[in-house]
């Protein structure tokens, strides 16, 4: 489904993203894992055209979509969760969801996905009419969660869902996580937290210094003592 071959990305003369090859397949959760300042949110910036590669493409469906603008991206099928969910505060949580589906004109399929979200979200439907400043951080983060798939992303890409969360929030996310998949959207997801992306993930990648150093099935990704000591915390 997504193709990355030979990506450079930089900021101004810092080159961010080295030589970064990746692929996503039809219907898997593909995890990107790495510390701080890897490069992992640059990556998906680049795959949504916010901040595009210098050199190296990018195919999505077996189209070349390395220059296009975010909106033609996203009409494509492509719609990121940002990192910090940048949801709009003064808007309501339903205002929040009807953001989403902004390129839509489907006014019964949106209806539909309203109603999906709010049965994957249970507390959003309650908060409807909040403002979504309002809103607690685990909140937020599944109203974002929510914006997003009111665009019906056949790609899904997640950057730090777990970020700033209580552990019982983060098990609540990542388990609705595994049900987007299984409903059929294929998902790209950026991680901290590996011991809880690779155990719902199919296939993870390791990135360092904007380089990815190891790759492979999740299952075993998650035995090598490589990445045990370095991001599981086991010694």
């Amino acid at each position: 489904m997504l193709k990355l071959e030979d990506i450079h990305t930089y900021y101004g003369n810092i080159h961010a993203i080295k030589g970064l090859s990746l692929e996503v397949n039809l219907g898997e959760i593909v995890t990107l894992i790495g510390s701080n300042g890897a490069g992992k949110s640059t990556t998906l910036m680049s795959i949504s055209g916010i901040t595009r590669p210098r050199t190296g493409k990018i195919f999505f469906q077996d189209k070349d979509i390395t220059t296009a603008l975010t909106d033609t991206i996203v009409k494509m099928g492509i719609t990121q969760v940002p990192e910090g969910r940048m949801i709009f505060p003064r808007l309501t949580v339903y205002e929040n969801l009807l953001m989403g589906a902004y390129l839509r004109k489907d006014r019964k399929g949106i209806k539909m996905d309203e109603e999906h979200c709010f049965e994957l979200f249970p507390i959003l439907k309650e908060r409807r009419k909040q403002a979504g400043g309002t809103l607690s951080g685990g909140e937020q983060q599944m109203l974002a969660i929510a914006r997003a798939l009111m665009a019906r992303p056949k790609l899904l890409l997640l950057d730090e869902p777990s970020l700033g969360l209580a552990p019982i929030v983060v098990e609540n996310i990542f388990e609705v996580i595994t049900r987007i998949n299984s409903s059929g959207t294929t998902i790209l997801l950026v991680e901290q937290n590996a011991q809880m992306a690779l155990q719902i993930a199919h296939k993870g990648y390791v990135l360092e210094t904007g380089k990815i150093i190891m790759e492979g099935p999740a299952g075993e990704l998650m035995e090598n003592p490589k990445i045990q000591s370095a991001y599981l915390g086991i010694d």
